[in-house]
């Protein structure tokens, strides 16, 4: 199957991430971080890094999640404890799932 060039996106998405984008950009300002410093320090081009201030849904969550994280945007509205007590208890209902619908994870071979 041949990857679609565009994918639809719903309004909605599309002003959640241009607005994003503005809190990032506003974010790096209020910092006084240049494009150029701040791509080096999130280990991300400066083209990808104007993308996310555009809004750009192409863009890598997880790049986007380091670069709001950087310039001090909050991703939700819990102590970072919390977060972390929502993800352990994510960790242990996946642990109740039978192994066919978990994602595998292999083991490292380092016997050469």
């Amino acid at each position: 199957m041949v990857k679609p060039i565009s994918r639809p996106h719903s309004q909605h998405s599309l002003a959640a991430l241009e607005l994003l984008g503005q809190l990032v950009r506003e974010g790096r300002q209020s910092k006084a971080m240049t494009t150029t410093d701040l791509a080096a320090r999130a280990g991300i081009s400066r083209a990808l890094l104007g993308r996310i201030e555009r809004g750009d849904p192409a863009c890598s969550i997880g790049a986007v999640f380091e670069i709001a994280t950087i310039c001090g945007v909050p991703l939700f509205d819990q102590d970072p404890r919390q977060l972390a007590s929502h993800l352990a208890l994510h960790r242990e209902k996946m642990a109740l799932l039978p192994k066919a619908v978990r994602a595998g994870v292999k083991g490292v071979k380092d016997d050469f």
